[in-house]
């Protein structure tokens, strides 16, 4: 790219020279301070460090220049393969907003409405009942939803959905027994399970993350005619020139294809083996089935950024990415719970709009992140982009170290 300016330090370089000190002048990164960049690298290189995690790659994009980009530890720690450039990693519920974006190019064709009944589509879930307390042999007593599911609460997690690993409700036990994700199954499947689920809240009450994706990937389906697969390809990955995204690393790419690990309770961390991800699966996963490149996920960034567009190729209409990006939580529903605090929810992505309590990203700012702690923030204020990739199946040590780089990007000026 003519002018590009790549601010980075190498991990090496900072797992041999610890973190960088030193005050920051500015607080808020009208464009970010160097010393910010800088700081924001060592402290991710510093979770490598101290053995936390096998390797993190980060990219700070900004007013069209990547000015930060780094690789810090191991695709492969056990190998002693570094993680490079071209890195792939499994985005998990990153998906979410790739699904949500093909969703909505079908929107703009008028195919439907925002607020009708997701049933009228998929006629599995039409007349769901909703769970109101605990019944004999495992099955909720019930009574029938207020109104039908709408596509607009589907895209919000409040359609009364859940996930069913994530909680230990009857509700959540009836998805676990039906295993509802099941890789060998398909979304016709999974309707057809969900069919005879009683829903865990009213739609409309409550925001509980939820298969609601997985559903969206569906009705994408059934909108168009085409496999999940081959919409995405044709709408998404094809136009934005994004040649490492899938629901697999092929025999071409799987030497590129980071390890995940899990930490033991020594404190080590056990390397998992990445066979599953290597073969195309039969259900596609429209919640957490990618796997992309920091280059390939940057792209589909930037065309958010810039309202829907990129190199000339229009994928949404600018209306439909600020309905994407702004509050769509129901009356009644003031936030998105206490593990993602200063946050509300737009169409597939959580919205800041409190900057203290969201660990000082700016309100506005609309982003996502999978399980393994890939994360990507869309900052339109300050026309910026924040990509990190990881792969640790520790969540909640995910989430501290989002807080520890949205601090350093983000954070008060320092004494």
């Amino acid at each position: 790219m003519i002018g590009l300016r790549i601010r980075t330090l190498l991990g090496g370089m900072l797992l041999a020279g610890g973190l960088v000190s030193g005050s920051w002048a500015d607080s808020a990164p009208e464009a970010f301070s160097q010393q910010r960049l800088d700081a924001f690298g060592a402290a991710m290189a510093e979770e490598v460090q101290q053995g936390r995690i096998a390797g993190i790659a980060t990219l700070v994009y900004q007013h069209g220049e990547v000015v930060q980009r780094g690789q810090y530890g191991f695709a492969d720690r056990e190998q002693g393969k570094p993680l490079t450039p071209d890195s792939l990693y499994k985005i998990f519920s990153l998906t979410k907003l790739v699904t949500g974006t093909a969703l909505l190019t079908l929107y703009d064709e008028g195919r439907f409405e925002l607020d009708e009944p997701v049933g009228k589509y998929i006629p599995e879930l039409q007349n769901l009942q909703v769970a109101i307390a605990d019944g004999p042999d495992g099955m909720p007593e019930t009574e029938p939803a207020a109104h039908p599911v709408t596509i607009r609460e589907l895209m919000t997690h409040t359609g009364g959905f859940t996930y069913g690993r994530f909680g230990n409700t009857q509700v959540d036990q009836l998805y676990v027994k039906a295993d509802i994700q099941n890789p060998d199954s398909t979304f016709a499947d999974m309707m057809a399970k969900l069919q005879h689920i009683p829903l865990l809240y009213q739609p409309g009450t409550v925001w509980n993350y939820s298969i609601s994706v997985d559903i969206q990937a569906y009705l994408v389906e059934v909108l168009s005619g085409k496999s999940f697969d081959v919409y995405l390809q044709e709408r998404l990955f094809d136009p934005l020139k994004m040649v490492d995204t899938d629901f697999y690393a092929p025999a071409g790419k799987a030497e590129r294809l980071a390890l995940s690990y899990k930490p033991q309770e020594d404190g080590s961390l056990a390397p998992l083996p990445n066979t599953p991800f290597l073969s195309k699966p039969r259900f596609l996963n429209g919640g957490g089935g990618l796997i992309s490149s920091m280059d390939d996920y940057l792209r589909f960034a930037r065309m958010l950024l810039a309202g829907g567009e990129l190199d000339g190729v229009r994928i949404l209409k600018p209306e439909t990415v600020e309905l994407m990006r702004q509050n769509q939580l129901p009356e009644g529903v003031d936030n998105i719970g206490p593990f993602f605090p200063g946050n509300q929810f737009g169409l597939n992505v959580a919205v800041v709009n409190d900057s203290p309590a969201a660990g000082y990203l700016p309100e506005g700012t609309f982003w996502w992140w999978g399980i393994q702690g890939a994360w990507c923030w869309i900052d339109p204020n300050n026309d910026a982009i924040i990509i990190g990739m990881m792969q640790n199946t520790d969540y909640r040590l995910s989430r501290m170290i989002h807080g520890k780089a949205s601090r350093a990007l983000y954070g008060p000026a320092q004494p």
